[in-house]
């Protein structure tokens, strides 16, 4: 299907550009998003006459958003869940619930604009992108942890797994060295195996 961009979409064009989209991305996602249309001549005379006026929005939505930019950039936002001992979250973390932590921080963000290109499934910290405007995007910081003061440890740059690891393995060579059965054995015991064998 021909559409017409009515505002810059990304790996797609810019405002004004006519472009060829599959007919179930422009139905789905361009058309009921009023980011383009149909690509036929009463749209094309439209979109003529309407140009300035969506130009002159498209620039003050933009300068917003740069505004909001220059408060969000480089900020951390901290997000508690549950991991198991090697720092593997119990689920993953969504861009619903960052959008959620960045809302709560104090800056009105929707989970359409965190795209995540891969799922996170692990505790540390993390660069997210925010989309503020199609043409304004941030890097903000997540700090996933199983506590607070972990989360300032991992916020500060300390390595919480390693320290984690270096106490599971120091265990676990205990549990070796003590292991159940390896110790002297009772009398009493000793002495039931005895008869029990006779």
């Amino acid at each position: 299907m021909q559409v017409i961009l009515l505002e810059r979409v990304e790996k797609l064009g810019q405002m004004g550009d006519e472009v060829k989209v599959k007919d179930g991305f422009a139905r789905n996602y361009l058309l009921p998003q009023k980011k383009a249309l149909r690509a036929n001549k009463a749209n094309r005379e439209f979109f003529q006459t309407q140009k300035a006026q969506l130009e002159a929005r498209n620039l003050e939505r933009k300068s917003e958003a740069e505004k909001v930019a220059q408060k969000l950039e480089g900020k951390t936002f901290s997000l508690l869940r549950q991991a198991g001992d090697r720092g593997q979250l119990y689920g993953s973390v969504s861009p619903r619930d960052i959008a959620e932590v960045i809302t709560n921080g104090g800056y009105s963000v929707s989970r359409t604009q965190v795209p995540l290109d891969k799922a996170i499934k692990d505790i540390g910290k993390i660069e997210v992108n925010v989309v503020l405007h199609p043409e304004v995007r941030v890097k903000v910081y997540l700090v996933v942890a199983r506590t607070e003061d972990e989360a300032e440890r991992i916020a500060r740059g300390e390595d919480v797994l390693a320290e984690q690891t270096e106490a599971n393995e120091a265990q676990a060579a205990a549990e070796e060295v003590f292991e159940e059965g390896a110790g002297p054995a009772v009398g009493g015991e000793e002495a039931a195996e005895g008869e029990a064998e006779a």
